[in-house]
């Protein structure tokens, strides 16, 4: 009989963690991972593009620039990390890659005009993810931790 009773608690219990806590354990791993990373997609910051013409040796190319936002100053210059660059002529120069960021540090300097580069386009995207964290925050709160 005791035998008998051990099997059913033990079924029970097989039961109650394969169906509550095992999903529940996952779901909440799988919250975990959605939230970090909406979190580092509202946190990369304001990207754009920055173009110049460079002029050298009676030759001109149109150089293209994606640069990320660090800080903003109160003379209207913006701190920027360049992210990529190249040139609209390829046979302007022939640099790719970092040697071409390098050159670009070099001859555009740490901080560029606020006006002059043109920024993508995020808010409507960052107000999506707002929606979307919220969301998790909501189902966060109504599951049961385990």
């Amino acid at each position: 009989m005791l035998v008998f009773w051990t099997f059913v608690v033990a079924a029970l219990l097989g039961y109650v963690i394969g169906h509550y806590v095992k999903p529940n354990h996952k779901l909440q791993k799988a919250i975990k991972i959605a939230r970090e990373t909406c979190q580092a997609v509202l946190e990369q910051g304001n990207k754009g593009v920055y173009r110049t013409i460079v002029t050298e040796q009676n030759k001109t190319s149109e150089l293209v620039i994606e640069v990320k936002e660090l800080a903003v100053t109160s003379g209207g210059q913006v701190k920027v990390e360049y992210l990529e660059a190249y040139y609209k002529n390829p046979e302007f120069r022939t640099r790719k890659g970092e040697a071409l960021l390098k050159e670009v540090r070099e001859l555009l300097g740490d901080y560029l005009p606020l006006n002059e580069i043109e920024w993508y386009e995020t808010s409507e995207r960052h107000e999506q993810i707002k929606r979307h964290l919220s969301t998790l925050d909501n189902l966060r709160k109504h599951q049961p931790e385990a």
